[in-house]
């Protein structure tokens, strides 16, 4: 079993506690106003904790940006060396990937330290939107008052509690508050009738902390508690969205030039990831509780809200921008070491765009000159095909016309 109690796991368990310190003050605050609702807590916890990290998302979206720029000279480097194992050709196309990177001033882990960074965030986030009475003093008391601590009588009071739990709900440590609440949290409406037939003495105080904790609970008609299942309803939509939104996140994070790529061995795992991660999505919505599905739909709107925003902010800087700032920070470090600093060998985004226009506007014209060139060749082939014929060499002989014919090319060509 996993413990729903607070995480104690180093790091996670910190994290978990600081926001589960702003989970707990956004539903205080909703309970002000009269909305105690977790399902809405969960929304605005979702949304706080995306704004916490949009500095790491910013980056992480630069670094997509960038690599749409400069992914077409890896493919370059990787097409020249495509089939060559031996360790001298790996190490050279290793240090021409290299210096392109440092071209645009990042490197191939340039956007690995936001998700590192990251990681201990979303399992915080995870473990919290799971055991939420863990996190939010309101609704454990209302367990607490059915179970009886601090001073009042409750169902653990009666002899032989551990026993009767064990052979009505399954195995469990039912000698501790936190580990009963673990179990009595995913309590389905039949279970907590069982429960009030088994201890009848407390039948009313558990039918009314029970009505209190599914209001709590109640998000359009969805208990947040409560797995979703695959029964028709108003709770299938949690899997359904769940999955339908993770996809359309995934899709718009991806980079298109490594997606379309098909010598890069990323490319099919980020292909497989796009289908993959959203099927994963709806399979656990259906299988946990309902306010993690929940999490995963707003996170999934909050994410894409801030990706065409952060899209369309990059687009007007522009990406040359990006990179004289990744530049001039890799100078900065050089610096303090004493090294000299890197120049910027062209303006990438510009250069792009320039050879993209110059081929589009004059390719009629390319066209043209070959056409004339392919006709000039064949002329050539053809004069000298005749001469064959005729070897005496004479002034005004066709071979010396086809020589002169042949330097005229010679001298275009140059």
């Amino acid at each position: 079993m996993i413990s729903l109690t607070q995480s104690t796991t180093p790091i996670i368990g910190q994290v978990a506690w600081v926001l589960g310190k702003i989970m707990n003050g956004l539903f205080l605050a909703l309970d002000a106003i009269g909305i105690a609702n977790i399902g809405i807590a969960i929304i605005l916890f979702t949304i706080v904790v995306k704004l916490l990290m949009l500095p790491l998302t910013v980056k992480q979206q630069k670094y997509t940006k960038l690599t749409n720029v400069m992914n077409p000279e890896i493919q370059a480097v990787q097409k020249k060396y495509k089939g060559k194992k031996d360790q001298e050709s790996v190490m050279k196309m290793n240090e021409e990937q290299k210096r392109v990177y440092e071209k645009y001033g990042t490197s191939p882990t340039g956007g690995c330290l936001q998700i590192v960074i990251q990681m201990p965030i979303l399992f915080a986030l995870y473990r919290i939107i799971q055991n939420i009475p863990a996190y939010v003093p309101a609704l454990k008391s209302l367990f607490t008052n059915i179970l009886g601590i601090n001073g009042s009588q409750g169902i653990m009071s009666t002899p032989g509690f551990a026993d009767t739990m064990v052979a009505n709900f399954g195995k469990g440590d039912y000698t501790n508050v936190n580990s009963t609440i673990d179990i009595m949290t995913k309590f389905s409406s039949a279970k907590w009738e069982t429960l009030g037939g088994l201890f009848p003495t407390y039948a009313d105080n558990i039918a009314t902390n029970v009505e209190q904790i599914n209001h709590m609970n109640n998000f359009l008609g969805v208990n947040m508690s409560q797995n979703p299942g695959l029964v028709f309803g108003v709770s299938i939509l949690i899997p359904i969205f769940a999955g339908l939104t993770q996809w359309m996140s995934v899709k718009l994070q991806q980079n298109p030039a490594m997606a379309n790529n098909d010598d890069n061995p990323a490319a099919a795992s980020m292909k497989m990831m796009t289908t993959v991660m959203p099927l994963m999505s709806a399979v656990f919505a259906i299988s946990l509780p309902a306010g993690l599905g929940l999490y995963w739909i707003a996170q999934a709107v909050v994410q894409i809200i801030l990706q065409l925003i952060i899209n369309r902010h990059i687009d007007r800087i522009g990406i040359d921008a990006i990179i004289k700032a990744n530049v001039d920070k890799k100078n900065k470090k050089r610096a303090k070491k004493g090294l000299p600093a890197k120049v910027i060998s062209n303006n990438a985004n510009t250069y792009t765009k320039n050879v993209e226009k110059y081929s589009i506007k004059n390719a009629g014209k390319i066209d043209a000159l070959k056409k004339i060139k392919d006709e000039n060749s064949n002329k050539v082939k053809e004069i000298l095909d005749s001469t064959e014929k005729n070897k005496t060499g004479k002034p005004s002989s066709l071979a010396e016309k086809a020589g002169m014919v042949s330097k005229y090319n010679d001298k275009n060509k140059k």
